[in-house]
């Protein structure tokens, strides 16, 4: 594994997911808890060395019209209606002014939504990615985040899944970028920062 070397100034912390309606469910292998620390430890690194802090979340209209509505196997479904503040960011985030929030309708934190133009205006070419789930909204924002070019690094200790996570980390990221722990991301930060 080569050393982890994060430019401040082009990275982007982009945290998907970590709202109150997705926070409350199991995770596998780390607990929501862990990720959402974890998270917040990279955040907080991040935020001290000068990178942008991305927060993005998902929500539907209250008709669900906006919902995808392809034929599947297996639909995701609520069981019951969301309530009003499924979709809000957690407060955990210590959310600021100058993070950017993105709103998206889907799995993946690109379609439909103006991230890759507010991370190109700022010229940020790298993407760490935390969030819930691995399987689901992280790596389908991974695949979009390769595609559009960007360097990307994995958190692998802030996000988890509901099943597929350990074949996201084995199979899927490694080819996509670099799988680092927590303590990996917020001492290339650092290092960074103190320089």
């Amino acid at each position: 594994m080569s050393e982890l070397n994060l430019d401040p100034k082009a990275t982007a912390i982009v945290i998907i997911d970590l709202q109150k309606g997705i926070a409350q469910m199991p995770g596998n292998p780390h607990s929501a808890q862990e990720v959402i620390a974890n998270s917040v430890r990279i955040l907080d690194a991040a935020r001290a060395a000068g990178a942008q802090p991305v927060l993005v979340h998902v929500a539907f209209s209250p008709d669900f019209g906006d919902v995808l509505k392809m034929p599947v196997d297996e639909p995701m479904r609520f069981t019951t209606p969301p309530q009003p503040d499924w979709s809000d960011l957690l407060p955990d985030l210590k959310q600021q002014p100058n993070d950017i929030v993105i709103l998206k309708r889907q799995w993946g934190a690109f379609y439909g939504t103006a991230l890759d133009l507010q991370l190109r205006r700022r010229g940020l070419k790298t993407i760490v990615l935390c969030g819930i789930a691995t399987e689901f909204g992280v790596e389908s924002t991974a695949r979009d985040a390769y595609e559009h070019g960007y360097e990307l690094v994995f958190a692998e200790d802030a996000m988890t899944g509901r099943n597929g996570h350990a074949n996201s980390i084995a199979n899927i990221f490694p080819r996509l970028g670099r799988v680092r722990s927590t303590e990996d991301i917020v001492a290339a930060l650092g290092a960074k920062s103190a320089a």
